[in-house]
């Protein structure tokens, strides 16, 4: 399991005395207020783990505009652009029955009804409706599943496997024999 979840990314400065915009990255935007400091990530080992605290937090449009404390210039915070800003998984907002955290499932097994093993979850696609299961199959392609109730039977962080039900057609080879209808539009076509 993860140690640290993503809550936003530093995209750009903003002004000239040290705030920055966060493109943030976790459902409760909100959040924000509520968080006095943050760990920040580079992407680089001896980085990690830098603590900022907050003191102010404004919201623009899809941005969130963080002041960190003792940092007052522009010249300052331009080295964190780019940078995650990560929480402990202590400060995770709490989950509510039946929500995980996509991190804990990347890398689960994915499991038919009857438990044979179909492949990994490898990613997951926030569509807005519902979300949308990345499957690596065993055989080497790759299955979208929608993450419904029909579809999603069981979610077993601790033991390491998701069990689904495959909706038919989902895992049907495409035919290649069949030639594609061409389709008429506008006018003046034949």
């Amino acid at each position: 399991m993860e140690d640290y979840f993503k809550v936003g990314i530093i995209t750009a400065t903003h002004g000239l005395k040290g705030e920055v915009k966060v493109f943030p990255t976790t459902d409760d935007v909100k959040r924000f207020k509520r968080l006095k400091k943050v760990t920040l990530d580079t992407g680089k080992a001896q980085t990690f783990g830098t603590i900022l605290e907050i003191e102010s937090v404004k919201f623009s449009k899809q941005f969130v505009l963080v002041k960190f404390k003792g940092i007052d210039s522009i010249e300052e915070v331009e080295k964190y652009r780019k940078a995650a800003l990560m929480v402990p998984r202590s400060e995770a907002v709490p989950l509510k029955k039946d929500e995980y955290f996509i991190a804990d499932l990347i890398g689960l097994s994915v499991r038919d009804e009857d438990g044979t093993e179909l492949g990994t979850l490898k990613d997951v696609m926030e569509t807005g409706a519902n979300d949308v299961y990345v499957i690596a199959l065993l055989d080497g392609r790759e299955c979208l599943l929608p993450a419904i109730k029909q579809c999603v039977l069981e979610v077993n962080v601790e033991d390491g496997f998701i069990r689904i039900h495959m909706l038919e057609g989902l895992l049907d080879e495409p035919d290649s024999r069949k030639k594609p209808v061409p389709v008429k539009t506008g006018k003046g076509c034949k």
